[in-house]
């Protein structure tokens, strides 16, 4: 009995490992590395790793949990064309942590696939579901012929080590470089970072960039948007079309009271003409109910609105605000744990940031 179940064990072992490094010999595919025509939303070159989201020189300049944060590949994109009607990948992730309590593995780990339809519209076309760290799969088959362009969004929450797009033998591929257009840079929170969207084009910068037609650069960390110094500098670094702080919710009314304002002198300082949103937190969708969240509210974004009155007074220019209230709606239903928003959290907040920063890029 032991032996022929240590046999039918091996078996096992051996036919998944067959299927996982044959899946592309049943029929011949092409792969091409992503890291030879570039990702969106990247927004240094001079990285540690190609696709972390801040510079090597960062490591010694942020707070440790930032630097670890950085390594995430959130924001980031590739655009490709193709007539295949079926894509592979190859894909390595940083961490074997595929999915968190909150948020399952196809938004920390998975890769997301968009199509651009007849209308010029960028539609969801399928998301992978990550079972172990390295993974040669599928994403999508059965495709209709015909050439179109595709975008695939790495993941939220992991690292991404490498990744290759694959297509069958004789297909048309061809590699779309980043676009040149200055983007939007959102820095922020976990919200920001993308907790806890299902799949990675469901973050705020995603769906903003979709819609607004921009590049993004998601530039959340996860319980550490903090408004801190060093993060301004680096911010300061880029040439964004306008800036997204939205920090609130991983600060108390002391914080922002010594952070804001400073902030926003460090970006105005090397960037005098690009626009700068400051958004408040989100309302906790129990808030109905717990004063004590109503309280800490009602002070942060008293802090903030008297940081906004300061600087006015000072003259700076291009500043506006985007009030929290209403961030989540107002029916409780959009958040997973009463903080971080769910797929209809993610909407929400994309439609007021939409509305919000359409004018300033206009």
């Amino acid at each position: 009995m032991e032996l022929s179940r240590r046999r039918f064990l091996a078996w096992s072992a051996a036919g998944l490992a067959a299927a996982r490094t044959g899946l592309a010999q049943a029929r011949k595919v092409d792969w091409h590395d992503v890291r030879s025509w570039g990702v969106e939303g990247k927004g240094w070159a001079d990285t540690a790793r190609f696709y972390d989201r801040l510079p090597a020189k960062a490591e010694k300049a942020v707070r440790a949990p930032v630097w670890s944060l950085s390594r995430h590949s959130a924001g980031m994109l590739a655009r490709f064309e193709t007539d295949a009607t079926e894509i592979y990948a190859r894909h390595s992730l940083l961490s074997a942590s595929l999915a968190l309590p909150h948020m399952p593995a196809t938004g920390v780990s998975g890769l997301d696939l968009y199509a651009r339809d007849a209308e010029g519209r960028d539609r969801w076309l399928a998301v992978t579901k990550p079972a172990e760290q390295r993974m040669e799969l599928k994403v999508a088959s059965g495709i209709d012929p015909g050439r179109r362009l595709y975008t695939v969004y790495l993941p939220l929450y992991n690292g991404t080590e490498s990744l290759e797009i694959g297509v069958p033998a004789g297909a048309a591929f061809a590699p779309v470089p980043p676009r040149k257009e200055r983007p939007i840079v959102f820095y922020g929170t976990s919200i920001m970072h993308g907790a806890c969207a299902s799949r990675p084009g469901m973050a705020i910068p995603a769906i903003v960039g979709r819609r607004l037609g921009r590049p993004t650069i998601n530039l959340g960390f996860s319980g550490n948007g903090r408004m801190e110094p060093e993060v301004a500098e680096l911010l300061a670094e880029l040439d964004p079309c306008a800036y997204a702080v939205d920090c609130l919710p991983n600060m108390d009314a002391t914080a922002v009271a010594e952070r804001a304002a400073p902030l926003v002198r460090t970006l105005r300082k090397a960037r005098p003409a690009t626009p700068i949103l400051l958004v408040e937190d989100r309302s906790f969708t129990s808030a109905a109910f717990l004063k004590a969240r109503r309280e800490h509210h009602a002070v942060s974004r008293a802090a903030l609105r008297k940081a906004h009155a300061e600087l006015l007074a000072e003259g700076v220019k291009g500043l506006a605000t985007l009030e929290g209230e209403g961030l989540l709606g107002d029916d409780g239903e959009a958040a997973t744990d009463g903080s971080h928003p769910s797929d209809l959290g993610m909407a929400r907040y994309a439609d007021a940031y939409e509305k919000a920063l359409r004018p300033l890029i206009a």
